[in-house]
């Protein structure tokens, strides 16, 4: 996996991000202090759970040749009482029997954010300077 670094952007709250040679932005919303030029954190937290149950499923249905159109994947995320909840939503689209749709269902819980999101964490954090 490429390193992701963020920087101070323009604005308030902006920050520059890189993963190689890819670069992209996150800040908060208006409302939040920021100037809404990118996804929020959070955002982009729930957009990695999207894009991993999306391309876990797109691979499992390529491997077993479902005839998988599409999978549209929604992620909202909410913290009430310290507590963060992921509210995944699954749009399957194609010729698929109900057997399987159950297993795509299965199978987008073994997508490795989900794995991550769900699993123990460690946070390592030192100062380089």
């Amino acid at each position: 996996m490429r390193k992701v670094v963020s920087q101070f952007g323009q604005g308030p709250l902006q920050q520059k991000l890189t993963a190689g040679d890819l670069h992209f932005l996150s800040d908060a919303e208006v409302s939040k202090g920021g100037s809404d030029s990118g996804p929020s954190p959070h955002e982009y937290l729930g957009a990695a759970l999207a894009a991993c149950t999306s391309m876990t499923l797109k691979m499992y249905a390529g491997r077993k040749e479902m005839k998988l159109d599409n999978a549209i994947v929604t992620v909202d995320i909410e913290r009430h009482d310290d507590v963060e909840t992921f509210s995944r939503e699954i749009q399957l689209q194609g010729n698929l029997s109900a057997e399987e749709k159950e297993r795509l269902l299965e199978i987008a819980h073994k997508c490795p954010i989900h794995k991550a999101l769900s699993g123990q964490i460690q946070i390592k954090t030192q100062l380089v300077n």
